[in-house]
């Protein structure tokens, strides 16, 4: 079947077909899991956290992989075959945010050895698609993760309405939309075309790419390499071959465990700095809500800090594809526009908050000085006069009391007053 020349995917299955699944869930309990991301091998790679870390900068690592004594990150080999999805494993990163301590993000390893596109679109929760929600039954996460983790709804905070996606798929010889005709020459448009529905979950009957726009949806896509591209969006990521997969010792293997380690780490991290600024953002609108503002500010400037030296990183690795892949996905969701927003407006509300201490404080010597000042002036005459009557004590107290209330029935002395008055 094809749409506008070029072939539909929903009936077609890749040389190579790798799925990976990330849910946000709500963590229960410290899994008795082995501690790490899951340690794929390949010959004689193995992909622990210290071959990892060799290739994240240490402030990434971190915070993908924890630290002594403070692990992250957790995971555990399964072997499940369902209805030509194969379970490899799954792993737990904690990603706790000030305000959900319990968040993580669990994820699901699987390879599938049927067509991948209805899979997709089924876990996007397409409308007319071709097969039944796929993690179900044996592969249901919340029967996976009983005990550990509750899996949360579309409805929790954070949630999107639908799992994110890495589809990874390699050509058969046949599969010739996807192929170059040689590594001189550029991409045919229908490899793209394919790339979009992978990482959209979609088809042209779902969502209908304009012509005119085309290039704009398509201009981040990331060309790793003349044999394979990347395209990262909102919902999902997709990696697709572009020459044929000759099977057991293809490149294409080492390229399978990239987008299962490295390259997933990458999307892990935008994820966690999406989070928190979904955080940080609610957590301005809500300055005004509640509390004392200079308590409100001064806890959301920390929560910046936090977030700007622990998570917020452009520059993830010195290998250039998991840097693009972060960058592509902190630009799907607008991240660096959205902090560069939460920094100038809190820069505002600090400004705002010094403002109102400053008032505080020359209002608090306003009315020392309106006290004072009548006071001092009535005591001084009487010491000067050496008059020592409690009488005429007495009469000087009246007066200064009087001259205070005068003066603050002045605008001048109404302006100390409603400096002093609540925020």
């Amino acid at each position: 079947m094809t749409t506008h020349g070029v072939p539909s995917l929903e009936e077609v299955t890749g040389a190579r077909q790798e799925l990976t699944v990330i849910l946000p869930v709500r963590l229960l309990d410290v899994p008795n899991w082995p501690v790490g991301p899951f340690p794929f091998e390949l010959g004689s790679r193995r992909t622990d956290a210290p071959t990892r870390s060799t290739y994240f900068a240490p402030a990434s690592v971190r915070v993908l992989y924890g630290a002594p004594g403070n692990p992250r990150r957790w995971y555990l080999p399964l072997d499940v075959e369902q209805d030509g999805l194969h379970l490899l494993g799954m792993e737990l990163l904690c990603a706790a945010t000030a305000r959900n301590p319990e968040y993580a993000l669990a994820v699901m390893h699987l390879s599938v050895k049927r067509p991948l596109l209805p899979i997709l679109r089924a876990l996007a929760a397409r409308r007319h698609t071709l097969v039944n929600e796929p993690l179900t039954g044996r592969l249901d996460p919340a029967g996976l993760l009983a005990g550990i983790a509750d899996v949360r709804g579309s409805e929790a905070p954070f949630a999107t309405a639908q799992p994110y996606t890495i589809a990874f798929i390699t050509p058969t010889s046949q599969q010739t939309p996807a192929l170059r005709s040689s590594l001189e020459e550029a991409l045919p448009a229908s490899a793209d075309r394919w790339l979009w529905q992978l990482a959209s979950r979609s088809t042209q009957e779902d969502y209908p790419l304009p012509p005119e726009t085309a290039g704009e949806h398509l201009k981040d896509a990331v060309r790793i390499s003349a044999d394979w591209s990347a395209l990262v969006l909102r919902h999902g990521t997709a990696f697709l071959g572009h020459r044929t997969d000759t099977g057991a010792g293809d490149f294409f293997e080492f390229a399978a465990l990239h987008s299962r380690t490295v390259y997933l780490d990458a999307l892990l991290l935008g994820a966690l700095q999406r989070d928190h600024v979904d955080e940080l953002t609610d957590e301005l609108s809500a300055v005004f809500t509640s509390s004392p503002l200079a308590r409100r500010v001064v806890a959301l400037e920390r929560n910046i800090a936090v977030f700007r030296s622990t998570y917020w990183r452009q520059h993830l690795t010195a290998h250039g594809a998991a840097n693009d892949l972060l960058l592509a996905f902190q630009n799907q969701h607008r991240l660096p526009a959205r902090f560069h927003d939460i920094l100038a407006e809190a820069a505002d509300y600090s400004r705002l908050v010094q403002t109102q201490e400053s008032q505080q404080i020359s209002g608090t010597l306003g009315v020392l000085t309106i006290l004072g000042l009548p006071l001092g002036t009535a005591l001084s005459i009487l010491q000067v006069l050496d008059d020592h009557s409690l009488v005429h004590l007495l009469i000087a107290l009246t007066l200064s009391v009087a001259a205070t209330a005068g003066t603050l029935t002045t605008q001048y002395g109404r302006l100390v007053l409603s400096s002093l008055r609540g925020r």
